[in-house]
């Protein structure tokens, strides 16, 4: 504490103990547009030249997107697993839910071979529905 003497009396001096939040406030707000700004640019999942259908539609249910490159690499979510441990990650990730639901999403340069041998794993693994992600016919690029 400190003491202040005003004409040979004693007074208690008062220290400003308030916090200024205005450069806080400030910052808050500049880190908010900057992640209103960058948000859309997010986007998830794995690119793939996706084929064409004229029956495309958004799934109806939620599930595991699984995702096969031009590449063969084939990837849970944004993870790359090999298809060799396919069938054990996927009853891993199916153990003791009631839907099991996968989304495919495969280029539309693999060879159809190679998509029934994952379908056949995924299969395998216990999956009751799959569906397949194909993008809507007006959308095709030529």
């Amino acid at each position: 504490m400190a003491f202040k003497i005003d004409r040979g009396r004693r007074k208690l001096a008062s220290s400003l103990s308030e916090i200024n939040v205005t450069p806080f406030v400030d910052v808050m707000l500049v880190l908010l547009v900057i992640f209103m700004v960058t948000a859309p640019m997010m986007k998830s999942g794995i690119d793939v030249n996706l084929p064409v259908a004229e029956t495309s539609r958004q799934p109806a249910e939620e599930g595991l997107l699984l995702t096969i490159t031009k590449d063969k690499y084939i990837h849970i979510e944004d993870k790359v697993i090999n298809i060799y441990l396919l069938e054990g990650k996927l009853k891993e990730y199916f153990y003791g839910k009631e839907k099991k639901v996968v989304f495919l999403k495969a280029d539309r340069e693999i060879p159809y071979g190679y998509i029934i041998r994952v379908l056949d794993i995924i299969k395998k693994a216990g999956v009751e529905v799959v569906g397949l992600i194909t993008l809507p016919a007006e959308r095709e690029e030529k």
